[in-house]
């Protein structure tokens, strides 16, 4: 017998600090290039809303910069002005409106800031985009050390401009807070600038901010930190690099280790990814992509007793989903591109587990139920929707 989707975990609600997630499937955040001037616009109402009609319980905004040299490519969302809030506030009373609970990923790229869009390949800016008005800026880490051979040199940032970095995170949480987010999440993964000072790889300094595990630990927990007294009770995740994927970086029980301390600093859930700390795939030994690849690694950080995790990466079937909370390898799931290839993904696992009416909207359900069974019938029946050209009427009935 099917069990009912009241019985799955996968639909129960999931409890951060003051916040309460309706269920445990999230919408990860994923960049879209599409901010000019790194303001939300109508795109972002409706790519975002259209997920929380579909159901999913948390709906994140991409990964928004921090500070104009944090963003990525040129067209990713900011939040380092007063003036990004209104457009962002739109963002989140739409999902609010829709049923989901609105949470935003606020980041820093770092030393991995500054490059075209990936359809572009995904490389430096360089004097070719600068002739076509997008010209590269100077990019920040915590060593002056490439991100890979060929790549710009960061400059290293000095106990000043750790300040300046840690109240811009602070500032953007602030703002992320008064445009009506709930959940902020603090992107501490894929090589960007909080994981490249936790990194060894990325991380070559001898001082507070580098050296031993608990050195290169300091600036996260110091944003973690910051970041919380300026949301309050708000629930804040961080994204980790569970593994680096590199013969010299961190590795499952270093992040572990990690988590714990994020955990004491203020983060109410754990958002396992992987990889990322260089951008030379030659060196970059990422695990290997299979369905639900990263649940190994959220499953050891969850028993490391560090709180709720979530965990992402190829998480494409509702049972598959189901199976992950159930067997205690995350607490949320999180997915991306599924979602961007049916928004409707968290409607539609409620009625491959259980009662097709359940969790439809009255708007969808009362003529997507009924609907249903006239497609059931039919199915029932064998008819198929080719049946009438197979026929040979080729033209519209008339009588």
């Amino acid at each position: 017998m099917t069990t009912s989707p009241a019985e799955r975990a996968l639909f129960t609600p999931l409890r951060l600090r003051s916040v309460t997630l309706p269920n445990r499937i999230g919408v990860s955040p994923m960049c879209m290039y599409a901010a000019p001037g790194s303001v939300a616009s109508d795109f972002h109402v409706a790519h975002l809303g259209r997920f929380a009609l579909g159901g999913a319980g948390l709906v994140m905004v991409e990964a928004t910069a921090v500070e104009p040299r944090g963003r990525i490519s040129p067209p990713d969302l900011g939040l380092w002005s007063d003036e990004q809030i209104p457009g962002l506030a739109r963002v989140a009373a739409v999902i609010r409106t829709a049923g989901a609970v609105p949470g935003i990923q606020l980041a820093h790229a770092g030393r991995r800031a500054s490059v075209r869009e990936p359809w572009r390949g995904g490389l430096p800016l360089d004097a070719d985009d600068a002739a076509d008005g997008t010209p590269p800026w100077p990019i920040v880490g915590p060593s002056a050390v490439a991100a890979a051979d060929g790549w710009p040199v960061p400059q290293a940032l000095d106990e000043a401009g750790i300040d300046v970095v840690v109240d811009a995170w602070a500032a953007a949480a602030r703002r992320a807070v008064a445009a009506g987010f709930e959940v902020i999440e603090l992107h501490g993964a894929h090589g960007y600038l909080l994981h490249s000072f936790l990194s060894p790889v990325a991380n070559r300094r001898d001082d507070a901010w580098g050296g031993d595990a608990e050195r290169r630990m300091h600036l996260p927990l110091r944003v973690v930190r910051a970041v919380r007294a300026a949301i309050g009770e708000l629930a804040l995740l961080y994204r980790i690099s569970a593994v680096d994927g590199h013969e010299d970086g961190l590795g499952i029980d270093d992040t572990a280790l990690v988590a714990g301390r994020l955990r004491e600093a203020g983060v109410d859930l754990i958002d396992v990814s992987s990889g990322g700390i260089v951008a030379d795939r030659t060196r970059d030994r990422r695990i290997r992509r299979g369905y639900a690849f990263h649940a190994d690694l959220s499953r050891a950080i969850r028993d490391a007793g560090v709180g709720p995790v979530a965990t992402v990466g190829l998480v494409v079937d509702p049972e598959q989903a189901a199976m992950l909370v159930d067997h205690g390898d995350a607490d949320l799931v999180l997915l991306g591109r599924q979602m961007l290839d049916d928004p409707n993904w968290a409607l539609h696992a409620r009625h491959a587990l259980g009662d097709g009416a359940t969790g439809w909207p009255d708007r969808y359900g009362s003529a997507i139920v009924p609907r249903r069974r006239v497609l059931a019938a039919l199915d029932e029946a064998g008819e198929t929707p080719l049946d009438r050209f197979r026929a040979g009427l080729t033209s519209p009935a008339t009588g």
